[in-house]
């Protein structure tokens, strides 16, 4: 930081304003740090539990999808697969948490009644529906896991940038201002004094030359 080898009160003042706002946003950014990592730690909880679920309803589908092509044949289940006259649909939105924008998904007809799949009931076994159920609960599992996986993404990149400013301001912008601050005060008190020992000096040579003349 350049300065003034004669400085001014005004810049002291300035200075102190400056380590004044610069801690007081220190300090704002240190809060939101702490609780963007609650909320990353609360999401993650949350996630891992989901990762078990979702481990879970793939294993099942699975499973379902095996037996049904055992029950009914892989032309069977295609057929049935291919007779779905209604796709599920999926809209975008967003939240905001601490001043993070992340996604909030919300799926629709995703899970089907039996009537709504396309295929005939009476001519497809009970199987066809039970691994419909199993991949309708997966594909929405899924859809959960993406939303929090990106939130979980932003929510670390948020937490990185404030970290950085937040060291950037304890490291090296609040100590560079209190140097300086401490510097001007050093520089201003030795003018006052040489100021003084001049005055004294103009004083004395005064009195001098008045006791001369008398």
């Amino acid at each position: 930081m350049a300065l003034n080898v004669k400085p001014t009160r005004s810049e002291l003042i300035g200075l102190k304003k400056r380590i004044g706002l610069s801690q007081r946003g220190y300090k704002l950014l240190k809060m939101k740090r702490d609780g963007l990592i609650l909320e990353f730690f609360k999401v993650l909880a949350e996630a891992k539990d989901l990762k078990n679920e979702l481990a879970e309803k793939y294993a099942r589908a699975q499973k379902m999808i095996s037996i049904a092509e055992t029950v009914e044949g892989t032309i069977g289940v295609k057929e049935a697969a291919m007779s779905a006259s209604e796709n599920p649909e999926i809209q975008l939105k967003s939240k905001n948490i601490m001043g993070v924008v992340v996604p909030n998904i919300e799926s629709h007809r995703v899970k089907k009644a039996l009537n709504e799949r396309g295929y005939g009931v009476i001519g497809t076994s009970a199987v066809i529906d039970e691994a419909a159920d199993a991949f309708e609960d997966l594909v929405e599992c899924i859809i959960t896991s993406a939303e929090l996986d990106t939130t979980m993404k932003r929510l670390l990149d948020e937490i990185e940038g404030t970290k950085r400013r937040v060291n950037a301001l304890e490291f090296k912008v609040i100590p560079e201002l209190i140097e300086a601050r401490d510097f001007i005060k050093m520089r201003l008190d030795e003018m006052e004094r040489e100021e003084l020992t001049r005055l004294k000096r103009t004083k004395g040579k005064s009195s001098a030359k008045e006791e001369a003349a008398a």
